[in-house]
């Protein structure tokens, strides 16, 4: 039985054929979600930042504390 549907699927002819304009259309969906995720990540960063409940890395610190990073004292 599953010989046959092989057999069948073998036989029956694709039609994968993607036009540029439906391919330009996926691209910018899919770079349109990337850049939504991409944007609620750093919101959501910020917000725990502001919040406390995260470490801050390097940069988050020079930006958020540069006071830290002030050698005047020494």
């Amino acid at each position: 039985m599953d010989a046959e549907k092989e057999k069948q699927a073998n036989e029956m002819p694709r039609s994968n054929s993607l036009t540029q304009a439906q391919f330009l259309l996926w691209k910018r969906q899919k770079d349109a979600d990337s850049s939504a995720r991409k944007a609620e990540a750093t919101r959501k960063r910020e917000e725990d930042i502001a919040a406390g409940t995260v470490q801050m890395n390097g940069r988050e610190l020079f930006l958020h504390e540069p006071w830290v990073f002030d050698n005047n004292q020494y």
